[in-house]
């Protein structure tokens, strides 16, 4: 597992995340299909690089976790199989109405 990426590259996979989820708004999408949707942008992307800018965009408030009915303990879900969707701040940044350095304009 690489842990350098450019800042240039980590601002581009966390504006697709926002593109991504933004199509399927106000709908949740899988964080392991969500990878699986990436990869096709970023061969090289990591499911570990993934997990840490789903959790970055999370507590900046762009994303929220969905937690479904089927799953038991929410903190014991893995981290795959968790669901994500944007929020309303998520929303104003993917379609360029407030800019915010750490994402790719």
């Amino acid at each position: 597992m690489s842990n350098s990426r450019s800042s240039r590259h980590i601002k581009r996979v966390r504006g697709e995340i926002l593109v991504v989820l933004k199509m399927l708004y106000p709908t949740a999408l899988q964080a392991d299909q969500l990878l699986r949707t990436l990869l096709s942008l970023f061969p090289t992307l990591e499911w570990d690089h993934l997990r840490r800018d789903l959790a970055y965009l999370c507590e900046k408030g762009y994303l929220q976790r969905v937690v479904s009915d089927a799953e038991e303990g929410e903190r014991f879900t893995p981290w795959r199989k968790r669901w994500f969707r944007l929020t309303s701040a998520g929303i104003e940044v993917a379609d360029h109405c407030v800019d915010d350095p750490a994402l790719d304009p």
